[in-house]
């Protein structure tokens, strides 16, 4: 694993600390990762519906109801 060394704000480490002192994670290193995890998966999420969206504006108009386009839209985002 790669060492890194960052500098906080003083309110962002006293977050990081009371995070680790209540036990949510056992230090600090796993709760920057686990933001990290947080944020690509966020961002895989953001460029699929971008792509989604660039599509849509492509391909025209639809006579699909709402429900219809939410429904297959979420089909597909969870696989």
């Amino acid at each position: 694993m790669a060492r890194q060394s960052i500098s906080f704000t003083k309110p962002n480490d006293a977050w990081l600390k009371e995070q680790v002192d209540s036990n949510e994670y056992s230090s600090k290193s796993e709760l920057v990762n686990d933001l990290i995890r947080q944020a690509r998966h966020q961002q895989v999420e953001i460029d699929w519906i971008r792509t989604k969206l660039k599509r849509a504006e492509n391909s025209g108009f639809t006579s699909d109801s709402k429900a219809k386009i939410l429904k297959q839209s979420k089909s597909q985002l969870n696989g």
